[in-house]
C-alpha cells in the first residue's frame, strides 16, 4: 500500500506524522536510531529548531549517516526548522546560515517563525526586519516556504492566517482542547499546511494517561483516539516527539489513517465527554469565553479548562504542570493566575451556566499550585 502524504502549503507533501527532534538530543546514537525508525515507520517530515539545543547538529549527522547507508524516505527528507522573531536582518542571516550548516544542507523546505505570540512578532514578519530576512532567504534559495508556530491568542493567529504571508502554521490542536480547531480549518481552507504541535504531551500527557482516562476511552487508547480525532479533521501532520523506537508504535498503526471517525470512535469521544461532565456536575465550564474580558486579565477559560481536566479526567500531573507555567514562561504562556482575581464580579452575570467563577478560580489555584517544572527547552 502506498503511504499517504498530505499537501503542506506549497511545499512537498508530508507524512501524516512528523518527527519532532526536541526529545532525541542525548547523543548522536539516539538521534540516528530515532530518525531511522521514523523512516521505517513511513515518516518523511522532520521538525527541528536552534532552540532545541544540539538537535540540528545531531540531526545533520544522523541524516548524513543514513544517506550513506541508503536509508531515506521516498522523495527524500522534508525538513522544517525555526527562527525566533525580533532579530535584526544581519543576525537573522547568520542564524539561518548556521541552521543550514548544522543540518548539512544547502536549503530547507520550510522555515517557521518560532513563537509568533505577540502582535509585534507579526509586525516584524509583515513589515519589519523579518520581512527583509524572508525576502533575502528566498532570493538566495535557502528556504522553500514560510510558516509560523504560535502560542498566541485566537485573534492573533487568525490575523496571521489571513495575512497571506504564510504557507503553513503549527498550532496547539488537541482532542481535549479544541479551541483552535476552527483556526486550523480556516488555514486549510486557505490552502495552508497545518501541523499539530505535541498532541501527545501538550494534549494532556497522553503518553502517561490517568487510569480514569484509559477507562473512559476504552477500548481505544487515549493517545490513539487523540491522533485519530486530529487526522479525521484534515490536519496535515501531527508532531511526534520520539526519544526511542517504541514511541512510533501508534504512528505505525495510523500512518495512513486520515479518514473520517468511525461510529465506534465517535461513540468513545461522546462517552469521554459525558463522563467528564458528570464528574464536574454543575461546575463544568463549557469554554464559551463569555466571562471575558476580565479587568485583571485573568485567563478564566484556560484556568477552568485545567480544572475540567483535573476533576473530570484525573489529569493531575498535566494540569499542575500547565497551571504552574502561568507567569513563568514569558510570552509563551499566560501571565496572570487565579490569585489575581479581585472578586470584582464582572464575570458573574455573563456566565450562561451561572458558575461562581471567583470561587472556582480560588479552588483551582489551591488544587493545582505547585513548584513549576523545568521546561525541556526555552
Amino acid at each position: 500500500m502506498a503511504l499517504k502524504r498530505n499537501q503542506f502549503g506549497i511545499g512537498p507533501k508530508v507524512s501524516l506524522f512528523t518527527l519532532g527532534t526536541m526529545r532525541s538530543t542525548e547523543s548522536e546514537a539516539q538521534m540516528y536510531s530515532v530518525v531511522k525508525e521514523a523512516c521505517l515507520t513511513g515518516i518523511n517530515h522532520l521538525e527541528t529548531s536552534p532552540a532545541y539545543g544540539p538537535a540540528e547538529k545531531l540531526l545533520g549527522a544522523a541524516i548524513k549517516r543514513l544517506n550513506s547507508e541508503g536509508v531515506r524516505p521516498e522523495g527524500d527528507w522534508i525538513i522544517t526548522s525555526k527562527i525566533l522573531p525580533g532579530t535584526n536582518l544581519n543576525k537573522g542571516k547568520k542564524q539561518l546560515q548556521e541552521i543550514l550548516s548544522k543540518l548539512g544542507v544547502s536549503k530547507i523546505h520550510n522555515l517557521a517563525i518560532h513563537g509568533l505570540n505577540l502582535h509585534e512578532h507579526l509586525e516584524w514578519v509583515l513589515n519589519g526586519e523579518g520581512a527583509k530576512l524572508i525576502k533575502w532567504a528566498k532570493q538566495e534559495r535557502l528556504i522553500g516556504q514560510v510558516g509560523f508556530s504560535s502560542h498566541g491568542t485566537f485573534s492573533l493567529i487568525q490575523k496571521a492566517i489571513e495575512s497571506s504571508r504564510f504557507q503553513f502554521c503549527s498550532l496547539h490542536l488537541h482532542l481535549l482542547d479544541q479551541e483552535r480547531i476552527p483556526l486550523a480549518k480556516m488555514a486549510l481552507e486557505k490552502q495552508l499546511g497545518v501541523m499539530a504541535i505535541s498532541p501527545a504531551d501538550k494534549g494532556g500527557h497522553l503518553h502517561t494517561p490517568s487510569q480514569t482516562l484509559i477507562s473512559d476511552c476504552f477500548p481505544i487508547s487515549p493517545l490513539e483516539l487523540a491522533y485519530r480525532f486530529l487526522l479525521s479533521q484534515g490536519i496535515s501532520t501531527l508532531t511526534l516527539g520520539a526519544c526511542k523506537a517504541q514511541d512510533f508504535q501508534i504512528a505505525k498503526k495510523l500512518i495512513n489513517s486520515n479518514f473520517p471517525l468511525s461510529k465506534s470512535e465517535q461513540s468513545v469521544i461522546e462517552k469521554l465527554n459525558q463522563l467528564s461532565k458528570e464528574r464536574l456536575g454543575n461546575t463544568f465550564c463549557g469554554q464559551c469565553r463569555d466571562c471575558l474580558p476580565c479587568p485583571n486579565e485573568i485567563p478564566i477559560p484556560e484556568i477552568l479548562r485545567l480544572r475540567n481536566l483535573s476533576i473530570g479526567m484525573d489529569l493531575h500531573s498535566f494540569t499542575k504542570e500547565r497551571y504552574n507555567l502561568i507567569g513563568r514562561a514569558g510570552h509563551w504562556w499566560e501571565k496572570n493566575n487565579a490569585t489575581d482575581c479581585q472578586n470584582c464580579g464582572d464575570c458573574l452575570p455573563r456566565c450562561p451556566h451561572n458558575l461562581n467563577i471567583p470561587e472556582l478560580l480560588k479552588e483551582t489555584h489551591h488544587k493545582l499550585v505547585d513548584k513549576p517544572k523545568r521546561r525541556l527547552w526555552g
